[in-house]
């Protein structure tokens, strides 16, 4: 499940664990989130370079050795849904965890449908928001974490927005998507059709 920043991409992720649960089928979830890499990686092109944002924020390397291949087929089904914990600046020690054949495999976050990833899904969905609506949903989450509302503001139009900019030009994660879901409005998500 991909899209940019505050899109809605976890808690929909979540939704749709619990509708494949309550249909009986058992569910993985994970979150690039999981797979940063270390401050001064991540910020080796500047903290606020949107395009050490895209290139440098995550361990893709990781994340296919960790979650991906061995969930994929043939994979060993040993797995980690965690490596780094980028709050704390350190190497998460997740257990590792067997999973049964039959399970589902949801992973949220952004830039997944990038070239190093896309063959690895069996099934894509992009979650579409509005600049604008992921921008008040910044300011309401990472209040917290950046301080201030203009603080937020400032980060997301320097390092985050153009970073996804990027990424949906290069990438174009909408046409690479099975399923295009609309999200402005979190209390009715639809799907997009072409």
């Amino acid at each position: 499940m991909d899209g940019i920043d505050c899109a809605g991409k976890t808690t929909l992720a979540s939704s749709l664990a619990r509708v494949l649960t309550a249909g009986g089928l058992r569910v993985i979830q994970a979150s690039v989130d999981d797979f940063h890499r270390p401050r001064a990686i991540r910020y080796r092109q500047g903290e606020e370079s949107a395009r050490g944002y895209f290139e440098d924020a995550f361990d893709y390397d990781a994340l296919r050795s960790a979650l991906l291949l061995p969930l994929g087929p043939g994979g060993s089904r040993r797995y980690r849904r965690a490596v780094f914990d980028h709050r704390t600046d350190m190497p998460v020690h997740a257990p590792e965890e067997i999973a049964p054949d039959d399970c589902v495999l949801i992973v949220d976050g952004v830039f997944l449908l990038r070239p190093e990833l896309i063959d690895l899904w069996d099934f894509r969905i992009f979650v579409d928001v509005s600049f604008d609506v992921a921008l008040r949903r910044a300011i309401e989450r990472d209040r917290d974490l950046f301080g201030t509302a203009e603080v937020v503001k400032k980060r997301y139009h320097q390092r985050y927005f153009p970073a996804q900019c990027l990424y949906l030009d290069g990438a174009r994660p909408r046409k690479k998507a099975d399923i295009v879901v609309k999200n402005d409005d979190v209390k009715s998500p639809r799907c997009e059709q072409d």
